[in-house]
């Protein structure tokens, strides 16, 4: 059996897979040279630099963190961005979301333009808890990403404000006279805190220093936990849950606090207005489920931020670069690690050239090898071959070009052997005419009504010849033109059979028509009606008297000729003398015959199947025989249903 070269060989065999090992030897050798050298010369310059920006970016996020939590809006932040700019020696840009300009430190005329990604998103409401500095006493956690400096209407008016911190301050003095160090702290909102060293409140247990004096809400803290304890029952009234009641740490439940996502005791409220919000109504307590608890702590978080949201400024880009648009300011390189780059990557480039100049080596030789047979060829060798050295891409190439050029040979000898039966086919009507009318110039025959029929016979055969050449040339040359109509099957084999049922009747044959339901077929009726005549004449050319040759027609999806079927087929069988097996595979070669002789009886120009072949794959369709020797032949065209040019059937 012939092997399919043109199947996939193994990746390790093939040219590709050495190509890619090359490759991947090279690429590792370069990346591995090249991540020591930066390793070695760069890491400590990429640490120092990086702590350095890491740091600056975090300071300049919480310092314009901390302005939009304290003012609603961006107006006035220019000075405090030129101020940031100058302590961290980097380019400081701020925009709205829309990229419109808030402030930019950058000094030249015409400012670089942004870079197309921001450094963060400066959002009092959405905290980049990565870049955030939060201070020890932070109310920040990683759930709770409201910032704490946004405090809203938890900031404490003046009078507020001096009645709490006296009152700090003794229970501070109080606290250090009984030997507990304590410092009075102050929270953004303006409400002071007695923070014991060690943060031990059991410490203060048993003293007249109490420092829960502080516990009690005042005026302006209750009313705004009791707006945000409302906004916290309508959202989950929206899902269909009960109302709940907010403790002074923003907990829930019957006196047993639940942290939320945000601040938990002993971290206060935004505004640190949870140490003084109001201790809640003693109420039977709640159980609450898992499901309960997550729908609680999400609607207090929506709370808060729809009740900052007027307090504070709106999101903007923070851009963080050097004046030239850079976001990173670069490091130069030492001489030393210079000179080691340098000589890594000649290293790595003489490496490259090496192995390619191999590859390259094995892969020109057999080129080397097709490029003098091609050019044998042209010379006019009529078979060129070269030896197949492997099983590769470059090996499959030379076997397909061995297989070219054996069949550019065979070619070329049915050329010739072409040129040969024209001749022949050609030359014996013409000697036969030159023949008779030599013969009635030298008086030897007289032109009688016989002695022009002969001359009409041979003349016909010569004028069937000249056009079935003519139809295989234009085949050849894709211009043999179709005009597709419907067209009637039934009544084309109809017209086909009795066009040749007089030949039929002189050699004893029955020619009968089976065409089953009628349906209309698109196709050139005058190419189909030569298709058929010549599989019709064949057949009755090659059955003896006494057989018989069929018609038939159907769809082949239904079994028979029906409106919708996929393909139609036209079958022409016939009882005759049958085909070798080994002589189907040409019965549709140019000047191809069963049996070699020239006579009229069987002896055809070897022209006709050849045409019923190109008419079929000129009608987008295909022919195809069966024979039986002793018993008969079939043969069969199938045409698609929609015709040459996309025409569909109708009935």
């Amino acid at each position: 059996m012939r092997r399919d070269r043109s199947s996939r060989v193994p990746l390790r065999r093939s040219l590709l897979g050495r190509l890619l090992g090359v490759s991947a030897l090279v690429a590792a050798c370069s990346v591995a040279a090249t991540a020591w050298l930066a390793v070695q010369t760069t890491s400590g310059a990429i640490r120092q630099e990086q702590g350095q920006n890491l740091a600056a970016d975090a300071r300049i996020y919480d310092t314009l963190l901390g302005y939009a939590a304290r003012h609603p809006t961006w107006d006035g932040v220019d000075a405090t961005v030129r101020e940031l700019a100058e302590q961290s020696g980097r380019r400081v840009a701020l925009t709205t979301q829309s990229r419109q300009p808030l402030a930019d430190s950058a000094t030249a005329a015409t400012p670089p333009a942004l870079p197309p990604e921001a450094s963060a998103v400066v959002d009092p409401l959405s905290v980049d808890t990565v870049l955030a500095a939060r201070s020890t006493e932070g109310q920040g956690t990683a759930a709770d990403r409201i910032d704490p400096r946004a405090v809203g209407p938890f900031l404490l008016p003046a009078a507020e404000r001096s009645a709490l911190r006296r009152t700090a301050d003794r229970q501070a003095v109080c606290l250090n006279r009984v030997g507990i160090a304590a410092d009075v702290v102050v929270g953004p909102s303006g409400r002071p805190r007695v923070q014991m060293v060690g943060n031990d409140p059991e410490r203060a247990a048993g003293t007249r220093c109490d420092p829960s004096d502080l516990d009690s809400p005042t005026r302006t803290e209750k009313k705004a936990l009791t707006a945000l304890n409302g906004l916290a029952d309508a959202c989950l009234k929206r899902q269909g849950r009960g109302e709940v009641r907010l403790n002074q740490d923003l907990s829930w439940g019957g006196g047993v606090a639940v942290p939320v996502p945000g601040p938990a005791r002993p971290t206060p409220l935004p505004g640190d207005a949870r140490e003084a919000a109001p201790a809640p109504a003693v109420e039977p307590p709640r159980e609450f489920t898992g499901e309960d608890d997550r729908a609680i702590a999400s609607c207090v978080g929506t709370a808060r931020s729809e009740q900052l949201s007027s307090y504070v400024a709106s999101p903007a880009l923070l851009f963080i670069g050097d004046e030239g648009g850079t976001t990173v300011p670069g490091f130069d390189l030492s001489p030393a690690n210079t000179a080691k780059i340098a000589g890594a990557a000649a290293l790595v480039l003489a490496l490259t050239v090496g192995a390619s100049v191999l590859a390259g080596a094995r892969l020109v030789r057999p080129l080397h090898a097709l490029t003098g047979a091609a050019q044998r060829m042209r010379d006019g060798q009529e078979h060129a071959s070269v030896p197949v050295s492997g099983d590769d891409e470059i090996g499959r190439l030379a076997a397909a070009f061995n297989d070219m050029s054996a069949h550019r040979a065979r070619l070329e000898e049915q050329r010739k052997a072409m040129v040969s039966d024209v001749a022949h086919e050609l030359r014996t009507p013409l000697s036969n005419i030159r023949g008779w009318l030599e013969a009635a110039q030298d008086g030897l025959a007289d032109p009688d009504p016989a002695f022009v029929s002969s001359l009409l016979e041979e003349a016909v055969q010569l004028q069937h010849i000249i056009d079935d050449l003519q139809d295989l040339a234009a085949a050849d040359a894709g211009v043999l033109r179709l005009h597709p109509e419907p067209v009637r099957v039934g009544e084309l084999l109809s017209q086909v059979a009795a066009a040749h049922q007089a030949r039929a009747e002189t050699a004893g044959v029955t020619l009968t028509v089976e065409a089953g339901a009628v349906a209309i077929l698109p196709a050139d009726p005058v190419r189909l009606r030569q298709a058929v005549g010549n599989l019709v004449s064949n057949a009755v050319r090659h059955t003896p008297a006494g057989g018989r040759v069929t018609l038939r027609a159907y769809g082949e999806e239904a079994g028979r000729l029906s409106e919708g079927a996929g393909e139609v087929v036209i079958e022409v069988a016939d009882t005759g003398t049958g085909i070798p097996a080994g002589d189907l595979r040409n019965v549709f070669d140019r000047f191809w015959r069963a049996e070699k002789s020239r006579s009229r009886r069987t002896g055809g120009s070897g022209l006709g199947l050849a045409i019923v072949r190109k008419l079929a794959e000129a009608h987008g369709g295909s022919v195809s025989a069966t024979s039986t020797e002793g018993e008969g032949s079939a043969f069969t065209l199938r045409l698609p249903a929609s015709g040459p040019d996309g025409m569909t059937t109708a009935s």
